[in-house]
């Protein structure tokens, strides 16, 4: 039997607002050209990484974690928990000259105390100015001596970048110390998630990935960053050529959030659920291949619905880009800033020639309000933290932002919530018989003195029935 892959992040475990992001550097349309002699052969890449180089950064983060001591002792009155130090290392880049760097949330997450290594070795505590868990990134800052500027990497969201492109990794590998890998770009809009709800369709390149490499660079062949190194798709745990990167349109977006004083990044909707067209489909619509993006439904009033979409077209292109997949269309419309537009090619539905809309990017609308509350008191719900279901909500939590209204399971802490089997992502639909509408109904409902509850949740798109004694 085949092993199974596995999706490894590249981790060894062990704003100052008012100045404009680096900007990429103009120039001339690339020559691209396979070598034709051995001089050519023999051409080195080290003036490309003599400019990147002093960018990139090396990342420690500590964090205290509790140890349980051996059960057997704790049964007898003996043994602490002890208290251990837990370290992870990454990478990192200078985006702004100020201390503004870039790396990956897992490599900072939960991270307690984190030191930045600058290439000249000196060490700078920094602090977190954005996660963005979705994306896998986190901006940090770092305080610099007065008047004291870094050098950048500058970010080429172009997206002109080509399969076959030569590029560069540089980060820290297994802690070794700065390391520099090539290859080349081996495929681009490389969506893991078939939804595309994460956000990212990824750039993968056989440039070889490692434990420590996380939050590290992917540079082209002028020094420009087009991606910041995230994970690896490998079986042994180790690089075997295949490596994501979060391309450098969506760090601008992250990065742009946090310099700006924002504490999440707004990602616009397309207010309307959206398939992939399959080969089957393609037939039934008289298309030539099986690409786009079919609308299954619409949001009433939203994005999509304002721009002249309807149930059953076909999203063929997007900003003259192909749509490839629903997955394509999702990056294309949540990378962009709220306020943007885009143009995209419709077929309809009905037949006709292919159709020009104009799609104008918007955030989610936070409606009903979330009324964020953590339960309490003798009740299965105990310990649960839940919102107001809204688009807003769901996109947030990478939900399907056209699920209908109810209670949503945010978080679940100690307690008979816990206990009972509740998880984050569930919706409440009744309680002993009353339908819960909003959070304001169920913590009305939490509230009564009951011997019994009888409880209905939603699941994965499935509704359960349980019945608890209290």
């Amino acid at each position: 039997m085949r092993a199974p892959r596995v999706l490894i992040p590249a981790l060894t475990i062990a704003l100052a607002a008012g100045q404009a992001l680096a900007q990429p550097a103009t120039f001339a349309e690339p020559t691209r050209a396979a070598p034709t002699s051995a001089a050519a052969m023999k051409s080195s890449f080290a003036p490309v990484v003599q400019r990147a180089a002093p960018a990139v950064v090396n990342i420690s983060a500590k964090r205290i974690v509790r140890q349980q001591v051996d059960p057997f002792w704790q049964m007898f009155g003996l043994g602490v928990p002890q208290a251990r130090v837990a370290q992870s290392l990454g990478s990192g880049v200078i985006v702004r000259a100020d201390g503004i760097v870039v790396t990956n949330n897992h490599v900072v997450e939960g991270g307690q105390e984190i030191t930045v290594a600058l290439n000249d070795r000196r060490e700078f505590a920094a602090k977190i100015l954005l996660a963005d868990p979705r994306t896998d990134l986190a901006i940090l800052k770092i305080d610099l001596p007065a008047g004291e500027r870094l050098q950048v990497l500058a970010m080429d969201d172009s997206g002109d970048t080509q399969v076959g492109d030569l590029v560069l990794a540089i980060g820290d590998p297994f802690g070794v110390g700065q390391t520099v890998t090539n290859g080349i770009v081996s495929a681009l809009n490389r969506i893991t998630d078939p939804t595309g709800e994460g956000g990212s369709a990824y750039i993968q390149t056989d440039a070889a990935i490692n434990p420590g490499n996380s939050g590290g660079a992917l540079i082209d062949m002028d020094g420009d960053l087009i991606g910041v190194n995230s994970f690896i798709l490998s079986r042994s745990g180790t690089s075997s050529g295949v490596g994501f990167a979060i391309p450098a349109a969506v760090v601008r977006r992250v990065v742009e959030t946090a310099v700006g004083g924002g504490r999440a990044v707004v990602r616009p909707w397309l207010g309307a659920r959206i398939q992939t067209v399959t080969a089957e489909m393609a037939r039934s619509l008289g298309l030539p291949l099986p690409q786009g993006a079919l609308v299954a439904d619409l949001y009433p009033g939203g994005p999509a619905a304002r721009a002249g979409l309807r149930q059953g077209d076909v999203v063929l292109q997007a900003d003259g880009r192909p749509v490839v997949d629903a997955g394509a269309l999702n990056y294309e419309i949540r990378n962009r800033r709220p306020g943007e537009s885009l143009q995209i090619v419709v077929r309809r539905a009905t037949g006709g020639p292919d159709q020009t809309l104009t799609l104008r990017a918007e955030a989610p609308p936070a409606n009903p309000p979330r009324d964020e509350r953590t339960l309490t008191g003798r009740n299965p719900f105990a310990g649960a933290t839940v919102v107001n279901l809204s688009p807003a909500v769901a996109e947030e939590l990478g939900l399907d932002a056209l699920t209908q209204t109810g209670v949503l399971v945010t978080n679940v802490g100690a307690g008979p919530a816990r206990n009972v089997g509740l998880r984050r992502g569930d919706i409440v639909r009744e309680v002993n018989g009353v339908r819960m509408g909003s959070v304001r109904d169920l913590a009305a409902a939490t509230s009564a003195q009951v011997r019994t509850w009888r409880v209905t949740i939603e699941r994965d798109g499935r509704q359960v029935t349980a019945v608890f004694s209290g």
